[in-house]
């Protein structure tokens, strides 16, 4: 348990960095947001009314004493006003994140329940149908970008075949998204469960197996197994990073209101307190997969921890 009390301390750390370095980059950007909310919101551009927005924002203190109002703010839940659709910026996360992480989590569930049995094919037959097809679904994701391959299929079952209705915002458009994330991270989970199962294979103890009777495959599900899922929850922390972006990409692609698509809506607006709500959320995201792949891990092998 020490090991992970001090992760729990290093991502309290980590957090506190990124919230200000988000707070102090977004906020020296080139760009007033009272004129903003001025212009925006149809205000009078009167000293009075400068004068009382930037006293009722605490753009007059120093940034440090920004910084601290602004998180001890969001960590109660006030977040903010933003500038574009004057709501609260917590009420339009929490209307669009349902949707957002339904396709994050959903692509990484997807794409564990097809890396395993993949992966495991290719494992019990280097070179043959599996193995070739992880490799060959590997080298595509990497050479063509995500976005790319969801135009293809925007042409192909919207436009050729008539079976889906681009930017349509439904389910088929849902299904379409979330395969797409789902794909780069099975092409990746695949190889590395496929590797670590073969390496495992190399080891005396797989050897001892075998020479009790064990067939390959039941040895590499018993004996293997275990330690190759343990290498594949390892790189899922890694592919939680991508699937922001790919999710971001398919909100995008697909007209699919999530909160990526609001973030994109409000970056010409500079709409300050949306990029750092958005940063936050990324941030907690990261540490919500990671915790979980930890604790997954430590079930398997609590030794390790």
């Amino acid at each position: 348990m020490k090991k992970l009390a001090s992760w729990g301390l290093q991502t309290a750390l980590g957090l506190l960095v990124v919230s200000f370095a988000a707070f102090a980059i977004i906020t020296l950007m080139p760009a007033d947001p009272v004129e903003i909310a001025i212009r925006t919101w149809n205000l009078p551009a009167t000293d009075e009314t400068v004068t009382a927005l930037r006293q009722d924002w605490g753009l007059d203190r120093p940034l440090i004493s920004r910084y601290l109002r602004w998180g001890w703010d969001f960590l109660h839940g006030d977040w903010g006003r933003s500038f574009r659709t004057g709501e609260p910026v917590l009420t339009e996360f929490l209307h669009r994140l349902p949707l957002s992480l339904s396709i994050g989590i959903a692509g990484l569930c997807l794409a564990l329940m097809l890396a395993l049995p993949l992966g495991f094919a290719a494992a019990v037959k280097p070179g043959g149908l599996a193995d070739r097809f992880s490799r060959l679904l590997s080298v595509f994701t990497q050479s063509t970008p995500v976005f790319a391959t969801g135009l293809v299929l925007i042409w192909v079952f919207g436009v050729q075949l008539r079976w889906i209705r681009p930017f349509a915002n439904d389910g088929a458009s849902l299904v379409l998204a979330i395969s797409l994330v789902a794909l780069h991270s099975t092409a990746v989970l695949t190889r590395v469960y496929r590797q670590s199962l073969q390496e495992a294979a190399t080891q005396p103890w797989f050897a001892t197996a075998r020479a009790k009777g064990l067939s390959e495959t039941q040895a590499l599900w018993r004996h293997a197994h275990p330690s190759a899922f343990y290498a594949v929850l390892a790189a899922v922390h890694s592919e939680a990073g991508w699937v922001i972006g790919s999710a971001a990409a398919m909100e995008i692609l697909f007209g699919l209101p999530g909160i990526s698509q609001f973030l994109v809506q409000s970056i010409s607006m500079r709409d300050q307190k949306v990029l750092q709500a958005y940063v936050m959320v990324v941030a907690f995201w990261m540490v919500s997969v990671d915790l979980l792949a930890r604790l997954i891990m430590l079930r398997l092998e609590p030794r390790l921890t």
